[in-house]
Order: structure tokens, then C-alpha cells, then sequence
């Protein structure tokens, strides 16, 4: 049995609160990939009433992402020292701004603006919140409410796709962007009723008991290029359901608007699952004395290499019930990243640098955002048949998939990250106090 994990110098008690804000923090984050999933969903009368081509689609897919990771980066180097209460705040009254414009009629280019506005709000939304969740979660708790949290984006959609889909088949795409604006007014009014800053990680406390180590060997630790290099592939994979799932479904597989409002919804749900489970699994194998290599780093990445592999058949099976199974199962298995990268990342960083570092991490690895959804429409513009550019589309994401799972399993060593960083010696099972809320 290996060493069992510990934290040194850490109360292991989950303050007061904690749940209900990691509960306000989820719907954050529903209605975060309500915002972005919406433009897929309208994809094809979108497509149809601007009169738009493959690849001015996959360009309008990919604008959401120009500005994304810059603001996630230069937000993250706030919340180092700012609330992340306010923060969060002004984030969603941004996202709900932006959504107004195009309740009414609007063009390709307004579009366009709004989206790289959005995804300049939403940009920092994940890293942020996940900054403000480790306020109220002790290290060896923090699996189990990152899954969760996690959880917003696969809710996200099965929550608001039918009822999105509803607003878009009865009324028009527009209001749909209209509806999603109010509901970001109301999640900032409940907010500002109820948030609050964890108790438990005072930056200005810890930064002279800390040992601060540089940005520059932060970034260059083989576990971060890790996190960022495997969670790039699964964020491939994401992007791509976000904007052409839909429309796959449709103009690929022959079925209505209607169906495949309700047929885009599996990914999410199956992804739903990977990620409780790996939640789960993860903190059971923690409390069992795995370190975290196994714990986090392997259950990540392993999953990555399984779903490339699924999707790397599609081209080889019929159109129809088993094409859309290896979709769903292939692309619903990167989930497992998104749950363990963050919390292998603050083993090693420091307190109050760890809002940087988590936002720069979602910098580097939502640049798949700008690329995937331009690829996919490139090849499609480009095939012979549109079929045969999303087979090529989904082979060139299966092999992005592959590579990047390949990559996390070698580089993603966490349990050992913080003792060669900082020159000290530390058992290798041992959880140390990196980002320990004392």
C-alpha cells in the first residue's frame, strides 16, 4: 500500500456554506455553456437566415474563443488579490449585456462582435470559480466539488438544450439568445444576494508564510505542460460538439431541428457520468493511499486515449444509431481532465499565485477553441462531400485525442511536482500545503 495522503498543517473540516456556494457556483456554470452551446443549436437556421457558408460558420464558432483566453488570463492575475464574490459578479452581468443584441435582427458581423465580447466574459468564468470553490474545500476534499462543478457544463446543456430548442422551433433563434440573457441577470442578483469569499484561503495571510516559486518554472513544470497539453485534446473534442454537433446530426444523419435538439443532449449526459465518476474514484483512490499520479494524473489522461481511439471508427461504420453511440461514448470520455487537472495543479502552486495559474491553464487549452471549430469547417468546405468532411473532421480530433492522452500520461506527475520546484524533500503519496486554505 502506498503512502496514504495528508496535508500538512490543514484543517480537514469543510466550513459552513461551503455546499450552498458550491451549488451557486454550479448553476454559474450552467448557464456558462447554456451561452456557449447555443450558437450549435441554432447552427443551421443560422445558417440559413445569414445565408452563411461552412466555413463562415466555423468562423463565428471559433470568434467566441479570440479573446477568451487573454481575458482568462489577465483576470487571473486579479483574482491572485481581488474577491472573486465581485469578480464573478461583473463576469455574468457581462454575459447577460452581450446576449441582448441579437433578439433582434442582426448581421454576420454584429454576431460575430457579440460573441468575441461573451467570450471575453466567459473566458476567466471557469478558473475563477474554481479559485473561489478552493476557498471552502480543503485539498483532499476538493475532487469531489470540482466534479461537480464541472458538472455545470454537462447541465448546461441537458438542462437548457430542450428548452432552448423549444424557444428556437416555436418562436426564433433570436429570443433564444434573449432568454439566455435573463437568466444571466438572474444568477448575478442571486449572487449578490448569497456569495460569498471562502474562509478558508486568506491571500494576503499566506503570502508571508508561503514559499513563493517563479511563474516562470510554475509554467514550465512538466505537470502544468501536461494538464495544458492533455486537456487541450478533450477541449478539441468539447468545442466541436459545441458548434457542430447539432448540425451533424441534421445535415450529416438526416434528422429534424427537433430530434436533434433532443439527440444532441447525450454527449453531455454520458460526459456527465465520466465526470461523477472520476470525482469519485478519484477521492476513493486518495483515501485509499494512491498517490496522486494514479489518483488524478492516470485516471485522466488514460480515458483520452480510449475516446480517440472510439472516434477513430467513425468513418468505418454506418450512418445512423451505432455512429452517433461512438460519438456520444468517444467524446463523453474526456470529461475525466476537466476534474483532475485543477486539483493537481494547486498540489504544487502556491495560494496566491493559484488564480493565475488555473487561469492561464484555461488560456492555453481553450486555444482549441479557436482552432476546432475553423478546422471542421475548412474540411467540410473543402470535401467532396459533406459527409466526408465531418468523417475527416471527427479522425483529425480522434488523433488530437490520442496524442494528448499520451502526452498526460508522461508528463502529468503531480505527487512529486511541488518537492522538485521548490528543492525540498516530500514523501510521495504526501498532498502538501501548496494551495492549503491556512
Amino acid at each position: 500500500m502506498m503512502t496514504q495522503p495528508t496535508s500538512k498543517g490543514m484543517s480537514t473540516r469543510t466550513p459552513k456554506g461551503a455546499w450552498q456556494i458550491t451549488f451557486l457556483l454550479f448553476l454559474f456554470m450552467v448557464v456558462n455553456f447554456a451561452d456557449k452551446i447555443v450558437v450549435g443549436l441554432a447552427g443551421v437556421p443560422i445558417k440559413k437566415d445569414l445565408g452563411l457558408t461552412p466555413e463562415q460558420f466555423g468562423t463565428l464558432g471559433s470568434s467566441f474563443f479570440y479573446l477568451f483566453s487573454i481575458s482568462a488570463i489577465v483576470i487571473g492575475f486579479v483574482a491572485n488579490r481581488a474577491s472573486t464574490r465581485w469578480i464573478l459578479l461583473i463576469l455574468a452581468l457581462i454575459w447577460a449585456v452581450t446576449q441582448f443584441p441579437m433578439v433582434g435582427p442582426v448581421d454576420f458581423t454584429t454576431l460575430m462582435v457579440c460573441r468575441i465580447i461573451l467570450g471575453a466574459g466567459e473566458g476567466p468564468a471557469a478558473a475563477v470559480a474554481i479559485h473561489a470553490i478552493y476557498k471552502w474545500f480543503p485539498d483532499e476534499k476538493r475532487t469531489l466539488p470540482t466534479a461537480i462543478l464541472s458538472q455545470g457544463s454537462a447541465f448546461g446543456v441537458i438542462l437548457t438544450m430542450p428548452a432552448l430548442g423549444w424557444v428556437i422551433n416555436t418562436y426564433s433563434w433570436h429570443l433564444a439568445f434573449g432568454v439566455l440573457g435573463v437568466v444571466s441577470l438572474l444568477w448575478a442578483v442571486a449572487w449578490f444576494a448569497f456569495g460569498k469569499e471562502g474562509p478558508l484561503a486568506s491571500t494576503a495571510a499566506v503570502v508571508a508564510d508561503e514559499q513563493r516559486i517563479s511563474y516562470w518554472r510554475l509554467l514550465t513544470s512538466r505537470t502544468f505542460i501536461g494538464c495544458v497539453a492533455a486537456t487541450f485534446g478533450a477541449y478539441w473534442a468539447l468545442s466541436l460538439g459545441l458548434t457542430w454537433f447539432t448540425s451533424f446530426i441534421i445535415e450529416g444523419l438526416g434528422f429534424t431541428q427537433k430530434e436533434a435538439n433532443f439527440i444532441s443532449i447525450l454527449p453531455w449526459v454520458f460526459g456527465a457520468v465520466v465526470v461523477i465518476l472520476t470525482g469519485w474514484i478519484s477521492q476513493l483512490m486518495l483515501a485509499r493511499g494512491f498517490t496522486t499520479r494514479g489518483a488524478r494524473g492516470v485516471l485522466g489522461s488514460a480515458p483520452l486515449i480510449v475516446g480517440g481511439c472510439i472516434l477513430a471508427t467513425l468513418p468505418h461504420v454506418a450512418p445512423g444509431a451505432l455512429m452517433i453511440a461512438l460519438l456520444v461514448v468517444g467524446s463523453g470520455l474526456c470529461g475525466s481532465i476537466y476534474v483532475v487537472c485543477p486539483a493537481m495543479l494547486g498540489e504544487f502552486t502556491p495560494v496566491s499565485q493559484r488564480g493565475a495559474v488555473i487561469a492561464i491553464y484555461g488560456a492555453l487549452y481553450t486555444l482549441s477553441g479557436i482552432l476546432a471549430p475553423q478546422v471542421m469547417g475548412n474540411v467540410i468546405q473543402h470535401a467532396g462531400a459533406m459527409m466526408e468532411g465531418y468523417m475527416t473532421g471527427f479522425t483529425i480530433n480522434a488523433a488530437i485525442m490520442v496524442g494528448s492522452g499520451l502526452l498526460g500520461l508522461l508528463l502529468l506527475w503531480p505527487n512529486t511536482e511541488r518537492a522538485r520546484l521548490t528543492g525540498t524533500s516530500q514523501p510521495a503519496g504526501t498532498i502538501k500545503g501548496a494551495m492549503s486554505p491556512t
